[in-house]
């Protein structure tokens, strides 16, 4: 059903942005979404509130008071507060935006209603995107776009609304990075690389920071794995930053609606000229940087103490973003990036000597080659990197994975990890790691309680091997090849068979080699 609901908004949104370009008008649909999200769960609030006061056996009981007190009493802010619902002021609730829609000031009346929702919840001060009056849409277009918002429905209860938002969020985001190409994907990381990170490094608890954190899906992904292990979202801090200004107010917002507690900076800024959290060192680090951005660089950049393992190419941040990574995590912090397959082998312009030095410096955990075709807007190879700052197990060695034939095909152009090979691999990282019980998982992970090196598909190694090959992480080149069928013949068996089969065909050969021979010689040929 949610699907139907999805395909559907996606048609028509896309049919009424006419000739606006899609990274512009993205943001005049997911605020309208976010408008009418928090205007539902303050309508449901408010619903729940009238029962209640009204029920002579509850403790909100309200006696004695007229239909005016009520009305007045319903409009006091503690009430939704309590429960983590937005107060939205009455010029700005969806019912009265709805009742406009067809006015010729639409784009302005929904600027005023986010300046009144940003007064009363200054959480969100400074950070919804006020841009609707200016919107460059045909006459009309708004009002049938505020229509068509309109038909979304979260329901009345507060936890089901979010997964709602959450999941039409999530499509509205993969599908407008498929139609801006390359420039709108950098923002979007697919939700099942997501859910592998998260899986892999199972952030329960302490400082969680993402330091290019597009619309905020790692930390959100981070909050559903917390909730699922029976962890309480308050046993995280939320760290990020966004060089994207409307970008950066998505994932406020996107925070904000699930009461996360966040810290995205000051301002929208730079990652390596200007680090909002400079002295923040974090438990864990969730990060897709855009791949090989050539330029980042900047002439302050020389000499930076974030650089211990090598200056980074200034052609290239694959190199900075490690090591940036690698320089806010604490001593027992751990982190997942998201990289270009390149970064695993390449050694152009010191990225060699960087690679290296991290490899023997014991920081590089696990990695992962993933299948192709799993983002949106490139056909480019990825992978990803797990980073400790001191290893406690496992020491001067590394745990290869290649799931690059794991990958299920959602689409002829799209892939995905499906969740069981999301918990193979996170099952064989803590089967690795020695953490097949512990208070994320409380149970072994099936199949994998204890560690073996699986041809194909794992292998842990040792740091001298790696050396040996240059350096060079990727998987591939470790694990080896997959073993055959259970219901296969063994090598020798199989050898033997071939062997004897030759063998036959050979005589066959030289049979009809005879046969030749003689059918010649009768008609006159020597040999």
């Amino acid at each position: 059903m949610l699907d139907d609901i999805k395909k559907t908004l996606w048609a028509t949104a896309d049919k009424l942005r006419a000739n606006m370009d899609a990274a512009e008008y993205k943001h005049l649909v997911l605020g309208l979404i976010f408008v009418k999200y928090i205007s539902d769960t303050f309508a449901a609030r408010r619903a729940e509130l009238t029962t209640r006061l009204t029920n002579p056996a509850d403790d909100y009981y309200f006696p004695d008071g007229s239909l005016e007190d009520l009305a007045a009493e319903l409009e006091d802010r503690d009430y939704y507060k309590e429960v983590n619902a937005f107060w939205v002021p009455e010029a700005a609730r969806w019912e009265s935006l709805r009742a406009a829609a067809k006015q010729p000031d639409i784009g302005k009346r929904i600027d005023e209603a986010l300046t009144l929702i940003e007064t009363e919840n200054p959480k969100l001060k400074g950070i919804l995107d006020k841009r609707y009056a200016r919107a460059q849409l045909p006459d009309g277009k708004l009002g049938e776009l505020v229509d068509l918002v309109s038909t979304i429905g979260f329901g009345d209860n507060p936890s089901t609304a979010r997964d709602v938002l959450g999941q039409v969020y999530e499509y509205f985001l993969g599908m407008f990075a498929s139609a801006e190409g390359k420039r709108g994907g950098q923002f979007y990381t697919p939700a099942s690389i997501v859910k592998t990170l998260v899986a892999v490094l199972s952030p329960h608890s302490g400082k969680v920071y993402d330091p290019c954190c597009g619309s905020g899906g790692m930390f959100v992904q981070s909050e559903k794995f917390i909730e699922a292990h029976g962890g309480k979202i308050g046993d995280v801090s939320i760290y990020g930053q966004e060089a994207n200004p409307t970008t950066w107010r998505l994932a406020a917002m996107n925070l904000a609606i699930r009461g996360i507690d966040f810290n995205l900076g000051r301002e929208p800024g730079d990652t390596f000229t200007r680090d909002q959290h400079p002295d923040l060192r974090a438990d864990f680090i969730l990060a897709n940087p855009p791949f090989n951005i050539s330029d980042w660089w900047h002439g302050s950049l020389t000499g930076d103490p974030r650089w211990v393992y090598g200056d980074p190419p200034q052609g290239n941040a694959n190199y900075a973003w490690l090591q940036h990574m690698l320089h806010h995590l604490k001593p027992t912090g751990r982190a997942g990036i998201v990289l270009a397959n390149g970064s695993m082998s390449s050694s152009q312009n010191n990225e060699g000597a960087i690679r290296a030095a991290m490899v023997e410096a014991d920081v590089v955990e696990v990695m992962v080659a993933l299948p192709g075709q799993l983002f949106f807007n490139t056909q480019i190879p990825a992978c990803l990197w797990f980073l400790v700052k001191q290893k406690t197990q496992r020491k001067s060695e590394v745990l290869f994975i290649d799931a690059r034939k794991l990958a299920s095909m959602i689409s002829r152009v799209q892939s995905e990890l499906t969740d069981g090979v999301i918990e193979r691999i996170a099952g064989t990282v803590a089967a690795w790691r020695g953490e097949t019980t512990n208070t994320v998982r409380p149970e072994p992970v099936e199949g994998q309680s204890e560690y073996t090196d699986i041809p194909g598909f794992c292998r842990s190694v040792k740091l001298a091997e790696i050396a040996q090959h240059g350096h060079v992480l990727t998987p591939g080149r470790y694990v080896g090849a997959e073993e055959v069928e259970d219901n296969d013949e063994d090598f020798a068996t199989k050898m033997q068979q071939l062997t004897e089969k030759l063998g036959e065909q050979m005589a066959k050969g030289a049979e009809l080699d005879q046969l030749i021979r003689a059918k010649l010689g009768g008609l006159g040929y020597e040999f």
